[in-house]
């Protein structure tokens, strides 16, 4: 059984630890540089806003395995690269490391994986190279606007409560290509937001149950282009 720490179990309820093991068990290899980050977390939330204090108190389960659904659920749709390719990976709006930093710390020990994360907040950009010295994750911090980075492709681009899917399809637009698949963390309106999305964009999208929310999603994108417009 996978040990828990004392520092763990006081910050944020060995009983939540659990449940995040049990509601994604692939992150048990990596509970001990989470639990790091745990505590990095908690000891910056008290300086800066990071995350408050009701949501830190589930933070396993609320933020650590929401996140790290997301990698396991695209190596289940895509396991690897092209041989000798590079597996690159965008999220947008990372803010305390949701879920960019987290899927960062699972893919250290893969040496083709490439991770991005993009956050405009210098302060949460401070801590999430912090914390990514600290458990060792290679991750690249862009610190500023999603509009300022420059183009170009990545195979999978996620994001978690960051805009409706409409304005999140125009943020994400100039990092997909004709491969690339989209991972949006989504509630209880996911459907709603499909639909109006459609009225300017098309894509194939599939519906996939949050693991660790029942009223969540996440929705999964791909072949998504612009419609064309009628002049």
């Amino acid at each position: 059984m996978t040990r828990v720490s004392r520092e763990t179990a006081v910050a944020a309820d060995g009983a939540d630890l659990r449940q995040a093991l049990a509601l994604v068990p692939e992150i048990a290899p990596f509970v001990e540089p989470l639990e790091e980050f745990v505590r990095l977390l908690d000891r910056w939330r008290k300086v800066t806003n990071l995350v408050a204090d009701a949501s830190f108190a589930h933070v396993w389960t609320r933020h650590i395995a929401d996140s790290a659904q997301l990698l396991t659920l695209a190596q289940a749709l895509d396991p690897a690269p092209a041989p000798g390719g590079v597996f690159r990976w965008l999220d947008l709006g990372t803010g305390a490391g949701f879920p960019g930093l987290i899927v960062a710390i699972l893919l250290r020990d893969t040496p083709n994986a490439e991770v991005h994360c993009v956050e405009a907040d210098k302060r949460k950009c401070a801590f999430l190279r912090e914390a990514a010295r600290a458990v060792g994750a290679k991750v690249a911090i862009h610190a500023g606007r999603i509009e300022d980075l420059p183009p170009r492709p990545f195979d999978i681009v996620t994001a978690r409560a960051l805009a409706p899917l409409d304005r999140l399809l125009g943020l994400a637009e100039p990092f997909l290509a004709p491969g690339t698949r989209c991972l949006f963390l989504k509630g209880e309106r996911a459907a709603e937001e499909l639909t109006r999305a459609r009225k300017g964009w098309k894509m194939a999208a599939a519906v996939h149950s949050s693991r660790s929310d029942p009223r969540g999603v996440i929705l999964e994108l791909q072949q998504v282009a612009r419609e064309p417009r009628d002049f």
